[in-house]
């Protein structure tokens, strides 16, 4: 059963597959930096009220899957955590200012819905004439 989320006016299920990796793929999200950075995830989460539903951080790049509000963007939600972490963890690591930039500019996103594709054409193709 999928968790709906509700709003004052709104019933939603937003949920994103993300992967993104450091600059050069290196394989730097390890030990304290990968502790760190967990906690800088979390964090960021909270503060835009997306729920972290799977995290994995593997050395050279992360996964994760969210369930999001309507109205914050997947663009916002990658830009804060990039550039929150970026900048926390190369305060406090200082082997990490060896790359020119933490994370490369790109990264892969995915929907992830209840309801195939050919099920919403037929209940839209239904409605026609009620």
């Amino acid at each position: 059963m999928k968790a709906y989320q509700h709003s004052r006016n709104k019933v939603f299920l937003i949920q994103y597959h993300l992967v993104w990796c450091p600059k050069r793929k290196k394989p730097v999200l390890v030990g304290k930096i990968k502790e760190r950075l967990e906690q800088i995830i979390y964090q960021v989460a909270d503060e835009l009220g997306i729920k972290i539903l799977e995290l994995t951080i593997n050395p050279d790049h992360i996964h994760l899957f969210i369930s999001a509000y309507p109205t914050i963007s997947v663009h916002k939600i990658v830009r804060r955590i990039k550039s929150r972490s970026s900048n926390i963890l190369r305060k406090e690591f200082p082997e990490l200012l060896k790359l020119p930039s933490l994370w490369t500019h790109s990264y892969y996103v995915s929907t992830i819905g209840t309801v195939s594709k050919e099920t919403i054409e037929k209940y839209i193709e239904a409605q026609k004439g009620v």
